[in-house]
């Protein structure tokens, strides 16, 4: 399998997080957004990270008829493949209790409408809040604002529990908090003095886990043209 890859992409940590909680360990490709390899976009014409390649078909295929290969573009489709076709029997990040627990979790249909908030209207804030130069409709203050109305869910759901939906990560804290984690980071002073002291002590926790920081692991990047690769090497 082969999955490509840009290491700082909110929803490609989300598919890492599920491809290390799985058993799979595909051929990871760190690309560039800004110079996307021929290869990936002749496999995913869409252009985003991260693609997720099963099978792949071999430079050298002449038939293309027969070939079973899969491309799954979306990282909740990654995810959700990872762990429900290929899920782990090591237990390396997690005890064999909470591992349950999240596998249950994939079919949560509350967990489902929670990601789905934090993908559209979250997600949406929270880029406007990133690139505020860029909206000046509003002002930075503004659009955090907004994007803190589903931080207050988190946090209301943190006073409950230990995590969002149990004491133990479930499918929608590995799915939401890499897109907290780039919240956080826009103006990390004002985050750290926030009114929302058990969603940052959820994020550190998640953030400082062996299973993130191995996620987080850097690649060399992978360029599909010997002549880009040389160029690269060369100006390094």
């Amino acid at each position: 399998m082969i999955l490509y890859s840009f290491r700082r992409c909110p929803y490609a940590m989300r598919a890492r997080l599920g491809l290390h909680l799985s058993s799979l360990n595909p051929d990871v490709r760190e690309i560039i957004l800004k110079n996307k390899p021929t290869q990936m976009l002749e496999t995913s014409p869409k252009g985003t990270v991260p693609v997720l390649v099963v099978n792949p078909q071999q430079d050298n295929t002449i038939n293309n008829t027969n070939s079973n290969e899969q491309v799954l573009e979306e990282s909740l489709d990654i995810f959700n493949f990872a762990l429900n076709q290929y899920p782990t029997s090591n237990y390396e990040y997690l005890c064999k209790e909470d591992y349950q627990v999240l596998i249950n979790s994939l079919d949560s249909s509350d967990a489902r409408a929670l990601i789905e908030q934090n993908d559209s209207e979250f997600k949406s804030w929270l880029d406007k809040y990133k690139y505020a130069d860029r909206h000046l409709e509003h002002s930075e203050e503004y659009y955090r604002e907004k994007a803190c109305k589903f931080i207050v869910l988190l946090e209301s759901k943190l006073a409950q529990s230990q995590h969002l939906f149990a004491d133990s990560p479930s499918y929608a804290d590995f799915a939401i908090f890499p897109f907290v984690r780039q919240f956080a980071h826009v103006n990390k002073i004002w985050f750290e003095q926030s009114p929302y002291p058990r969603v940052r002590q959820w994020l550190t926790g998640h953030i400082e886990s062996i299973l993130f920081q191995e996620v987080m692991c850097k690649y060399p990047l992978w360029l599909d043209d010997i002549e880009q690769q040389t160029k690269l090497k060369s100006s390094s």
